[in-house]
């Protein structure tokens, strides 16, 4: 499916809610400062559009499966991130017609080529890729609906900002990076979901016209009228006159057809009066 147009994406999301899912994953530095060449994997998560429901696949989690204390995930972590990385790619693996959307995931620095290139590094094979027509990025759905400046950058902390603020787990790269260094997991986690919450809100307010963003545009005011509750009660009251009136005409015709048939006799035999006064008078007349 094209969704070159972002009217399209969200009119989808709204008609099959079901085939979409969010995807969101935390890491180490995006920068050269780690140990290996490629950032790992810490955490993944997964939501379901239609349902809310959220699979998470997490370090914690992980290596509390394994048995691995915490201050021995460190020295550990090639085992926890391979299984993490296999348990991601096992849910994956029968939902990869579905779409998934994501928020700027879209190389091999961050995104499913990340995911990828970590699993095969770690030992894995054959991981169930995504399409790539099946990869929806948020933020360009967000840029062709409401212009690039929707929200000043970093774009997804100002749209936070303009529709109800920071959620309180949320940590930025920085803050994620020295989360790792602490061995805080659970911390990492938590932001990974409430971005998740976020990316779920955002999509299901676009869709009605409720987001609030930066952009200014008579455009933009026309779909946020035309979302609005107001416009929706406007436009059923419309159609239920409308359905009344088509109702009505015939059964109005109707009538107007009974009256007009019921009263041509006494026409006609008015008529006939008439004629018959016009006859008698001459002959009257004579006679007197």
């Amino acid at each position: 499916m094209d969704f070159s147009r972002s009217s399209k994406f969200f009119a989808q999301v709204k008609k099959s809610p079901e085939n979409f899912y969010i995807v969101h994953y935390s890491c180490q530095s995006l920068n050269d400062d780690n140990e290996g060449l490629s950032p790992r994997i810490t955490s993944i998560g997964v939501t379901h559009f239609a349902t809310e429901q959220t699979v998470s696949f997490s370090t914690h989690a992980i290596a509390e499966e394994l048995g691995i204390q915490r201050e021995n995930v460190q020295e550990n972590f090639d085992e926890i991130e391979l299984k993490l990385l296999r348990d991601f790619y096992s849910f994956v693996r029968d939902r990869r017609d579905k779409f998934w959307v994501h928020w700027n995931m879209r190389n091999l620095t961050y995104g499913f080529e990340h995911l990828e290139h970590r699993y095969r590094v770690l030992g894995g094979a054959d991981a169930p890729v995504i399409p790539v027509e099946r990869r929806i990025n948020l933020n360009d759905m967000l840029s062709r609906k409401y212009g690039p400046g929707y929200a000043k950058h970093p774009k997804m902390t100002s749209l936070m900002e303009l529709n109800g603020g920071i959620h309180r787990h949320f940590l930025s790269g920085a803050e994620e990076l020295q989360a790792f260094q602490n061995n805080e997991f659970i911390r990492m986690h938590n932001s990974t979901l409430c971005k998740l919450g976020f990316f779920h809100q955002v999509i299901r307010k676009a869709a009605s016209g409720k987001l609030k963003t930066a952009s200014r545009g008579f455009g933009i005011f026309l779909d946020r009228v035309f979302e609005s509750r107001t416009a929706k009660a406007v436009g059923l009251v419309a159609s239920v006159v409308g359905i009344a009136v088509v109702l009505w005409t015939p059964v109005s015709f109707g009538w107007r057809t009974y009256q007009n048939s019921q009263s041509s006799p006494s026409v006609a035999a008015g008529a006939s009066e008439g004629n018959e006064d016009t006859t008698e008078e001459p002959t009257s007349a004579l006679e007197e």
